[in-house]
């Protein structure tokens, strides 16, 4: 099958966005084109490669195994393109270009803080931002689909270099009218009855979860699963569960004292956030600057926010 040469970027590019969202209609808002236009690429694109790249089901649509190998092909293709891209644009300035970013959920409530006081010092560097739960990073990372990445736990089943950014709690949190509201010093296993809100698998707030319970030798009595944090907090509120969650998604809740936190032996959980590259990933001065940027600033930042609700361990400490 020799389709290459019919192929285009701009065809590649509308497909890598029309998969992620597995929406035309979204795919289009995003490249700010018309929704026929998107669906005329993607027709081309399925008839240069031979096989369809997307199915309807109902009214889900969905990828076929043709559109899912030939994402991550697009993906890294792209990536190497803004690469070669970067590395052009670095010959004559590093405050200029574009950088490509992925953010776990968690780091959304923080981040677009960071990233706007960088952009303030440098307007000409285009800044893009993706966010997805741990797993839809690495896979982003492994694709060379984002230059950079912050979570929390760096993945030891890639090759990567990551530093610690800045201290990362993981805090339980209930209901005002939860009866251990305010007691201190108390154990896991006195929430065994407690029903407990968990994020869904593949992210790192879950695997924090589950590591506290094989450390604690604890067994929940209901577990539900919500596929973001603002639902977990909402269910928290309405009275559904106990959760453990980060910090750093609560600053509203904790500032109007809509939820409690539990200070259960052994929380807050500390954890670091990360800033993550592919080892073999040669950055361009822009990023570089950019990552020392955020080195620099996201400790600092986050003390002065959430220091008045859980005070941060000694900087030794975060970084050991």
């Amino acid at each position: 099958m020799n389709f290459v040469r019919s192929l285009t970027l701009r065809q590649l590019q509308i497909f890598v966005v029309a998969s992620r969202y597995t929406s035309f209609a979204r795919a289009a808002e995003e490249l700010h084109l018309t929704q026929p236009a998107v669906s005329m690429q993607i027709r081309q694109l399925e008839e240069a490669v031979g096989l369809q790249l997307f199915e309807r089901i109902g009214r889900k649509l969905s990828l076929t195994e043709a559109g899912e190998k030939l994402t991550h092909h697009a993906s890294r293709i792209l990536g190497e393109i803004k690469d070669a891209e970067d590395a052009m644009t670095s010959l004559t300035q590093a405050d200029s270009g574009s950088i490509s970013v992925g953010i776990v959920s968690s780091a959304t409530y923080f981040a677009p803080k960071l990233l706007a006081m960088y952009s303030h010092l440098y307007p000409k560097v285009d800044v893009h931002l993706s966010v997805g739960n741990r797993d839809a990073l690495l896979r982003l990372l492994q694709d060379n689909a984002i230059d950079l990445a912050i979570m929390g736990r760096p993945p030891p089943e890639m090759s990567t270099t990551s530093e610690a950014l800045a201290w990362h709690p993981q805090v339980l949190i209930a209901p005002l009218d939860h009866p251990l509201h305010g007691a201190s010093g108390f154990d896991l296993q006195e929430l065994r009855g407690d029903t407990f809100l968990l994020r869904e698998p593949g992210s790192g707030t879950r695997m924090a979860a589950e590591e506290m319970f094989r450390q604690h030798l604890f067994t929940p009595a209901k577990v539900v699963t919500f596929g973001s944090n603002e639902t977990i907090k909402q269910a928290v509120m309405a009275g559904m569960g106990v959760s453990l969650i980060s910090l750093h998604t609560l600053l509203l809740e904790l500032r109007t004292q809509e939820i409690a936190l539990l200070k259960v032996n052994g929380t807050p959980i500390e954890r670091t956030w990360q800033i993550v590259h592919l080892g073999a990933k040669q950055l361009s001065p822009t990023c570089r600057v950019f990552r020392q940027y955020l080195l620099e600033h996201t400790a600092a930042f986050l003390e002065s926010e959430y220091a008045v609700f859980v005070p941060s361990p000694a900087k030794s400490q975060v970084w050991a």
